[in-house]
């Protein structure tokens, strides 16, 4: 025995020459075990016949097993069917259970049933009969198709028919909206005019995308249900965002969530980026994304490849959205890279759009801009850089969409958790360095003023000037131009982020029913050029997205690193004038909101606070207040009425009039 310990013991020289331990070998192990079997006198033969009993128990333990596995294989089909037929019937007993109970509750179930059953539906007509109907339909195609160029001009000169009164008679009731109009098309002419080849202008694909814009821009500002439909959809986000509380409160506790900004938006894109992956993995977001897709190149005439990646800019960011056709950048002509680029600019990713819903802008503002940046971004692409050259994706029906390599749901979600951690740390990181950097550039620029005696000089100021003309083209109004134009500056020479921060600022002053000049400078902006504002600002068009972009762009197609770089400046100043073209829109559709009837809100309020309504009662109340030698009275609905001068002397105690 200690011969044998001595051959087996592992020295310096075995290890060297990379011998192995006996003891974790094949050899060894059979030798352990012969030792450990040899005190019961178990000879090869005994123990072999031992574990042949074993197996066979074994096998016909593990027979009803095999059987119920075979069976469920052979019907597979059968038993899909009825398990799905079990899970419908379950469905549709809680489904009439909720609309009997509270059908007003049960609302949203409806809809979002309706609209589950109606593509369900659809989806089997098309596997089972659409190919009968086609042919059915042949005939009437080919008679459409033959009459195609007579009836597509009838259709022009109907809208045209229609659109000039109808602007005529909106713009008479609100003669401001005309200057959103004009700064509308003074931007496409602008484009035009930098355009890359002039004579190769496709203008179906321009005049059609804009209409898209236009008619998406209308029913969401301007029709009831639509604007209905946008706000429950934003109320929705803003409610289902909600619930990232519970886990960064657990993580942070309530006190930083509540007064840190890092700890109160940014898990919000921890948790959206979470959804996001989830909702890839179950294939949601791919079918959303080749709806839009398909839309918008059947109706718009753009290829396959760019529509895609531009509908994906919708609910993805600028680096994400050309992953979904990898495979085709490198073919790709250079027209349909800088569609692209444009899509990446003119937009912003869901998971910040959750961000800046969390700082107090208008959700149902931003989930609109992102949707009517989409077919702006392919038109205004096309007009700046039209296309010269044979696209190889030209007759390609459809390109192929890839899903995620999750294996389960959990996967999923844990990975897209992870991946926003970088996302994150950017945010974060770019907020302190660009805060700064405006910090140092503000304190550089008083530094120059103030030795040719010009106080208060600042990159903010600056961009008020230069940018002045642009915000009150885009619809703002004299005297709010000047903070729309601070903000365009600092979204596109810094980061949308700060400026949707200072935004979120004034608006919460407005809400607060602050006034709105304290001694010269403004406090807030009006509700119209917030608007404005919003929409203008939806973008990732800044100087420091060109880095980001290239960078994104060359890792997956290096060699055409040259194309890249000569095409990125022009898609940066279209997806800048992208995202001021919605807002235009957004300035000529814009509704102002009706106030109500200030004389009852007044004598009910309670003046402990203020609000925006109570600024805007306020000030009709001081309007029709008149003070004519030494006596007070007032016109309009507050004449005659005892509370008014009761009213008045409350106001008088938040904001000051001369009345007061």
């Amino acid at each position: 025995a200690l011969l044998e310990m001595e051959e087996n013991q592992i020295t310096l020289d075995n290890l060297e020459k990379g011998a192995d331990n006996p003891a974790f070998s094949s050899v060894g192990e059979e030798r352990v075990s012969e030792e450990c079997d040899s005190p019961h006198g178990e000879s090869k033969e005994e123990k072999r016949g031992r574990k042949e009993r074993f197996s066979s128990y074994c096998r016909k333990a593990l027979q009803p097993v095999s059987k119920a596995k075979r069976f469920c294989k052979a019907h597979a089909k059968v038993l899909r069917r009825v398990v799905l037929g079990l899970l419908g019937v379950a469905y549709l007993c809680y489904f009439i259970a909720a609309c009997w109970l509270n059908f007003q509750r049960a609302l949203a179930l409806v809809v979002i049933t309706a609209v589950v059953v109606f593509f369900v539906c659809w989806s089997l007509f098309k596997k089972h009969c659409g190919a009968k109907v086609l042919l059915l339909l042949s005939p009437a195609w080919k008679c459409f198709l033959k009459y195609w160029p007579w009836l597509k001009w009838l259709l022009v000169v109907g809208h045209v028919v229609g659109l000039i009164p109808w602007l005529i008679l909106d713009s008479s009731r609100n003669p401001e909206q005309l200057i959103s109009l004009a700064g509308f098309f003074f931007l496409v002419l602008f484009l035009f005019a930098c355009s890359k080849h002039h004579g190769a202008v496709y203008w179906r694909t321009i005049f059609l995308g804009l209409g898209l814009e236009f008619l998406f821009g209308l029913i969401v500002l301007r029709t009831t249900p639509g604007n209905q439909a946008f706000q429950w959809l934003g109320d929705q986000v803003q409610f289902f965002l909600g619930y990232t509380t519970a886990g960064s409160s657990f993580v942070f506790g309530n006190t930083l969530i509540e007064e840190v900004f890092a700890f109160q938006a940014l898990p919000i894109v921890v948790f959206f980026s979470c959804v996001m992956s989830i909702l890839y993995y179950l294939g949601v977001m791919q079918w959303l994304i080749v709806k839009i897709s398909w839309l918008l190149q059947v109706s718009m005439g753009t290829t396959p490849a760019e529509t895609l990646s531009v509908a994906g800019n919708i609910f993805v960011g600028q680096t994400e959205a050309p992953l979904l056709v990898r495979p085709y950048l490198a073919d790709m002509t250079r027209s349909e890279i800088h569609a692209v680029m444009t899509g990446g600019f003119s937009t912003i990713a869901g998971s910040v759009m959750g961000a800046y819903i969390s700082l107090g802008i208008d959700a149902a503002s931003l989930i609109a801009a992102s949707v009517m940046a989409a077919p702006c971004a392919l038109a205004m692409s096309k007009l700046v850089y039209p296309e010269v050259e044979e696209s190889k994706f030209k007759d390609k029906a459809s390109i192929h969409l890839s899903s995620g390599e999750e294996r389960n749901i959990l996967e999923a979600a844990s990975n897209g958790a992870a991946a926003s951690v970088g996302l994150v740390a950017n945010i974060a990181a770019n907020l302190i360095a660009f805060l700064a950097m405006l910090e140092f550039i503000n304190a550089a620029l008083r530094w120059f003023g103030e030795m040719v005696d010009i106080e208060g000089l600042s990159f903010q100021v600056i961009c008020s000037y230069v940018l002045m003309p642009v915000a009150f083209l885009m619809g703002a109004n004299w005297a709010d131009s000047p903070l729309v134009a601070e903000l365009l500056g600092i979204k596109i020479f810094l980061n949308e982020f700060v400026a949707y921060q200072q935004l979120a600022t004034y608006k919460k002053n407005r809400l607060s029913g602050l006034e709105e000049w304290d001694g010269s400078r403004k406090q807030w902006i009006s509700e119209r050029s917030e608007s404005i504002a919003t929409f203008a600002l939806c973008g990732f068009a800044n100087l420091s997205s060109i880095g980001i972009m290239l960078g994104g762009l060359a890792s997956m197609v290096p060699e055409r690193k040259g194309d890249l770089a000569s095409i990125v400046l022009r898609a940066l100043l279209t997806g800048i004038c992208v995202s001021m073209l919605n807002a235009c829109l957004a300035g000529f559709l814009h509704v102002p909101t009706e106030v109500g009837d200030c004389v009852t809100f007044l004598r009910t309020a309670n003046f402990n606070s203020t609000s925006y309504t109570m600024y805007t009662c306020c000030k009709q109340l001081f309007t029709s207040s008149v003070l004519a030698n030494g006596t007070l009275s007032f016109t309009g609905a507050w004449a005659g009425l005892a509370e008014s001068v009761l009213c008045l002397t409350q106001c008088c105690g938040h904001y000051n009039h001369t009345s007061c």
